[in-house]
C-alpha cells in the first residue's frame, strides 16, 4: 500500500452513507474514522486530527452546521477542511454554509468520485 494521503473524519447519522463514504475514500489511500453525529464528531476530533472532515447536515443531538460553526470557532480545529454533505440543496442553505467557513459543499445524492476528487483537493492543500 502506498502513502496515505490523509486523514479524513466522516460524520453521517446514516451508517450506509457513512460506510460508502469511509469505502471509497479508503480505497483512495485516505485513513478514514467515523462518526455517527455532530456531537460524536466533537468528541473525536481532537484525538483523529484529520485533515478533512465530511459533514452530514440532518442528525439527531448535533447537526452539521451547528458542528461545523464549533469547529470553526476553536483554534485547535479551525484548519481542519470542512465539506458538507446534505440533501439540502436550496441556494440559502449553501450560502449558510459558505457563511460558517466550510470548504466545500456537496449535495446527496452525491457522486463518489467527485466527493473523492474534492477531499483530495481539500487534503492536499492542508499538507502544505
Amino acid at each position: 500500500m502506498g502513502e496515505v494521503l490523509g486523514k479524513v473524519l466522516v460524520v453521517d447519522d446514516d451508517e450506509v452513507i457513512r460506510q460508502l463514504i469511509a469505502v471509497n475514500l479508503n480505497l483512495e489511500g485516505f485513513e478514514v474514522v467515523t462518526a455517527t453525529d455532530g456531537q460524536d464528531c466533537l468528541e473525536q476530533v481532537l484525538d483523529v486530527m484529520p485533515d478533512v472532515i465530511t459533514l452530514d447536515v440532518m442528525m439527531p443531538f448535533l447537526d452539521g452546521w451547528t458542528t461545523a460553526q464549533r469547529l470553526r470557532t476553536e483554534e485547535a480545529t479551525s484548519h481542519i477542511k470542512v465539506v458538507l454533505i446534505t440533501a439540502r440543496a436550496q441556494d440559502d442553505d449553501k450560502i449558510r454554509g459558505w457563511g460558517i467557513g466550510v470548504d466545500a459543499y456537496l449535495t446527496k445524492p452525491f457522486d463518489p468520485a467527485e466527493l473523492i476528487q474534492v477531499v483530495r483537493e481539500l487534503a492536499a492543500g492542508a499538507k502544505e
